[in-house]
């Protein structure tokens, strides 16, 4: 397996490997792999303001490490961006790797002070959590959790155009878990409330972490059990019922929502 996750660095630093990070965008070296080595982040001389140990990469420990604001990497050599621009372009285990190390920043730097009496907080060095001393507050990364759902009637696909985002992309239906809810209770409530109609048996199909900021993505099928289309105002622009044979622009197979409509499509039509 090329990527495992951990909370304990180890003692031997030896051939780490760093994520750069820098106002929540990735720094990446144009000609190589997002992943640059401890010796050469030595050598560039940046200011670490923080880091975080994330796992292994082949083996070798990798850290995501956040360096000042006033720092002014050679665009010649660097580039800037969010984690969008690895979507597709580097493997599955790297972008889970790259997604985890922004993640984990932003909980640090969001996190240093205490919500309930507003001390400093520091990272506690046993596990992954920020800590309070005068009030004994903790706080764990936070981690989003949502449904993520592909509404099907026979070889239709009921794909949606979410309004805030530009575009001609089609996707399936997605929200949040409300507190109190479970996931299936999401899924009901989010496609009645997006498009109108109601679903039936809820086939649960697999998860991906989307660290956009920080959610968890689960996926599910779902049937169509009646109503007509009807789209939320100010989220849906435009949902409609698509053959499978006459799809729109739809998610690249790295996104879950693309390897739902992948999946169904290969299931629908194997022989």
């Amino acid at each position: 397996m090329s990527v495992e996750f951990h909370n304990r660095a180890p003692q031997s630093i030896e051939g780490a490997l760093h994520l750069v990070f820098q106002g929540g965008q990735l720094v990446s070296d144009m000609h190589t792999e997002p992943l640059l080595p401890r010796a050469e982040l030595q050598q560039l001389g940046w200011l670490v303001v923080r880091e975080q140990f994330l796992g292994y990469w082949h083996g070798r420990p990798c850290f995501a490490v956040e360096i000042d604001a006033g720092i002014e990497p050679d665009p010649m050599r660097f580039v800037r961006g969010s984690l969008y621009q690895l979507l597709g372009r580097v493997d599955d285990g790297l972008f889970a790797l790259a997604g985890r190390a922004a993640q984990l920043l932003a909980w640090e730097r969001d996190h240093q002070y205490c919500g309930r009496c507003g001390a400093a907080m520091v990272v506690d060095i046993g596990e992954r959590a920020m800590r309070c001393t005068p009030c004994a507050t903790i706080n764990y990364p936070r981690i989003n959790p949502c449904v993520i759902t592909l509404v099907t009637h026979g070889e239709e696909l009921l794909l949606a155009r979410n309004a805030n985002f530009p575009g001609k992309m089609y996707s399936t239906l997605a929200g949040f878990i409300e507190a109190g809810e479970s996931a299936e209770d999401t899924l009901h409530r989010e496609v009645r409330e997006e498009v109108g109609v109601e679903v039936t048996r809820l086939r649960y199909f697999g998860s991906q972490s989307w660290p956009f900021p920080s959610q968890l993505m689960l996926g599910y099928f779902a049937d169509y059990a009646g109503g007509d289309i009807v789209c939320e105002p100010g989220e849906i622009a435009d949902a409609r019922w698509f053959h499978y044979s006459a799809l729109p622009q739809v998610p690249p197979p790295s996104s879950i929502a693309g390897q739902l409509i992948r999946h169904y499509i290969s299931e629908l039509t194997r022989e």
